[in-house]
């Protein structure tokens, strides 16, 4: 789904380290890095919704594909979320399913 947001590594301010992520849900995110993970590496990520707070969660890394010289990153990475507090999983529904 596309969604108004962003995501960024948890606790960082500065905008070049926020990615604008392709495919989000519930389940996990899909986004683009310049830095390499591997899968099963844990990652503490804010996901950054509109007119509120950022939602925090843990995310596994699920997959990594490496990009072309000619992509504005280096790397498409998915994510799966793994740990979200129940108030931050409410407000992610709310951008992502209009009318909740």
């Amino acid at each position: 789904m596309q969604a108004d947001i962003l995501c960024r590594p948890a606790g960082a301010k500065l905008f070049h380290h926020q990615r604008y992520p392709r495919d989000v849900s519930l389940g996990g995110i899909r986004v683009y890095s310049d830095e390499s993970f591997a899968v099963g590496d844990r990652l503490d990520v804010d996901v950054l919704v509109p007119d509120t707070d950022p939602v925090r969660c843990w995310a596994e890394v699920v997959w990594v594909s490496e990009l072309g010289a000619q992509e504005s990153a280096k790397f498409d990475i998915g994510l799966k979320f793994i740990d979200m507090a129940e108030g931050d999983v409410q407000r992610l529904a709310a951008v992502l399913i209009p009318g909740r």
